[in-house]
């Protein structure tokens, strides 16, 4: 179990880990980790066949985790199941090229300045080959009658989203996603010629930590920064320009979509705190840590991200039809990666899409 995470150490024996080749990229070794499903549930009858459904559920990283952060809501899906008349379904959760356990960049990045090859698109592609080669090798899994349950935090959400535009997807759980047609410019820029500090600041923030604040974010986070992984962000706002269309799916049949968004007040301290943060991800180089707070005022977050991610989480819960539609809710204690704050609660939302994909008998996908 040489070179992988520490988490991976400690896993139930069902999840293993393995590498293999796309087929488009056959000169590249893509990083997974899968547990296959145990005891299959009773297959839920197909209106147009008698074959089974089973279920897939695969787990997209944002930039800044791999698919280590997923491994104890994998575990903990599993032991769940475990000992009852219930069964888990197949799960996979893996790393892009360039990012965690695959050190294999991209092919298509060559020839490209680094951080300017592949983009969201790219990596949707790449998910759907992934998707076929492990329903194609997995006995247990049924080629194109799969039904796959994306379960998403950060851009990762991003591409599960641009993934259901154009492939059959059963359900997605959105944990935080990335807001997506933002240069993630939250804060009013002081040199307008409208600015009034008095109407919009709070109290405890002055115009000299708000242009700090803005010239932060922008060095860290505007999509014109490249990320080790080589994940262009630049077309990101023109691929998901809204959050709230277009719709998933097809008339008659979409998906259930459950939309979780972080704790007000937990990000807002996370937000502030002076600490080592794992924001390397988005510095092209050797570096692997960097010493860097954001140290953004709780007010100023309250204010103004906060909000707009209230906004945004609201239109992404309605890219499906409302009875398929749960959410948005914040997860309580939870900053923006909700699998590793609180892995139950992301076992307990996956299980329940799982439930009820099983049970739907109305949609063919």
């Amino acid at each position: 179990m040489a070179g992988l995470p520490a988490p991976a150490r400690m896993l139930p024996s069902e999840i293993i880990h393995d590498a293999l080749p796309l087929p488009h990229k056959p000169g590249a070794y893509m990083h997974y980790s899968l547990a296959r499903s145990h005891d299959p549930a009773p297959p839920v009858p197909n209106p147009t066949s008698n074959t089974v459904a089973p279920v897939l559920i695969v787990f997209l990283n944002g930039l800044m985790t791999d698919k280590s952060s997923w491994l104890p809501v994998m575990a903990g899906i599993i032991r769940q199941r475990k000992g009852t008349s219930m069964s888990w379904p197949t799960l996979l959760a893996y790393d892009r090229y360039g990012q965690g356990l695959t050190s294999d960049r991209d092919p298509q990045d060559a020839n490209h300045e680094p951080g300017r090859g592949h983009d969201v698109s790219d990596a949707v592609v790449d998910l759907r080959q992934l998707i076929l080669q492990i329903c194609k090798t997995e006995e247990e899994l049924g080629g194109e009658e799969t039904r796959i349950v994306l379960v998403a935090n950060s851009i990762g959400c991003a591409i599960g989203r641009l993934y259901a535009e154009e492939y059959p997807c059963a359900a997605l759980l959105l944990l935080d996603s990335i807001i997506a047609n933002s240069n993630f410019d939250f804060w009013p820029d002081p040199d307008d010629a409208g600015f009034d500090p008095a109407e919009q600041l709070p109290e405890d923030v002055s115009v000299e930590v708000l242009r700090e604040q803005r010239a932060k974010f922008a060095k860290i986070f505007s999509p014109e920064v490249p990320n080790r992984e080589g994940l262009d962000r630049r077309n990101l706002w023109r691929l998901l320009p809204y959050s709230d269309q277009p719709m998933l799916g097809k008339e008659g049949r979409r998906p259930w979509v459950t939309v979780v968004g972080h704790d007000f007040q937990k990000f807002a301290e996370e937000s502030e705190m002076v600490s080592d943060n794992p924001l390397s991800f988005l510095l092209h180089g050797e570096v692997d840590w960097v010493q860097q707070s954001l140290g953004t005022p709780i007010s100023l977050s309250m204010m103004y991200s906060n909000p707009i991610w209230r906004t945004y989480n609201r239109g992404l819960a309605k890219l499906t039809d409302h009875k398929f539609s749960k959410g948005p809710f914040q997860a309580l204690g939870c900053g923006h990666f909700i699998q590793r704050d609180d892995p139950h609660l992301v076992v307990d939302e996956t299980l329940d899409l799982v439930d009820k994909v099983r049970l739907e008998h109305s949609v063919t996908w």
